[in-house]
């Protein structure tokens, strides 16, 4: 589990593609002190295991749902990319709670200056946004968010100087692709909600049943 809060931005080094996987190896500092092989990193907000450690980089298996599902399958040798340790048990809860599950991908279609703010506005599918709501919290590129304003078919955020100059967000460009996972509280109560009124099966344990069994 993850909070949402960048740790640092590492450099993507290598890149093994295999036919629907990869291996990328990251250049990374504070993400490596005291980290073993088996220990999970979120990358631009997808939750993975270190699989190889050498001095200052990491290694990890990416494997075809993942590629398929996540903005990770853009990257290429040098893109910045954010990353956070798995929230140790006693550690601060200082964004919300993020699986490392990613729901898809968004596109970026307008970034604007806001005085010391910059917002960034971002197109995604119907089956994500149903689960981004004003002033909820949303993980783009693994970052926790406050989602500022929701529309039809788009959401828009108002990041912090900080939050812009020690992510990735800061080399991003309207038409790329960013990683999505709306609040896992949210996914929990529609499945619950829907749960409660959807049709029961019928039961196949009838009156005629019972006689016939001799009840």
């Amino acid at each position: 589990m993850f909070t949402g809060i960048i740790e640092e931005t590492g450099r993507i080094k290598k890149i093994q593609k295999g036919r629907h996987s990869a291996v990328i190896s990251i250049q990374a500092e504070t993400v490596l002190e005291g980290t073993k092989v088996g220990d999970s990193i979120a990358v631009n907000g997808v939750c993975l295991t270190v699989t190889g450690l050498e001095s200052g980089m990491f290694h990890a298996d990416v494997m075809h749902e993942t590629l398929s599902r996540s903005a990770l399958r853009n990257l290429v040798p040098g893109s910045r990319v954010n990353l956070e340790r798995a929230m140790a048990a006693d550690g601060r809860f200082g964004g919300h709670i993020v699986a490392g599950h990613v729901d898809g991908t968004g596109n970026i279609v307008r970034i604007e200056n806001d005085d010391n703010a910059v917002w960034y506005t971002i197109q995604a599918e119907e089956e994500i946004l149903r689960l981004v709501v004003e002033k909820g919290s949303v993980a783009v590129d693994g970052i926790s968010l406050t989602v500022a304003r929701t529309g039809n078919d788009w959401f828009s955020v108002s990041v912090i100087p900080h939050t812009s100059r020690e992510t990735a967000l800061r080399g991003k460009k309207p038409g790329d692709l960013v990683n999505l996972e709306t609040d896992i509280i949210g996914k929990y109560i529609e499945k619950l909600i829907r749960g409660s009124t959807a049709k029961k099966p019928e039961s196949a344990i009838t009156e005629e049943f019972l006689l016939r069994c001799g009840f």
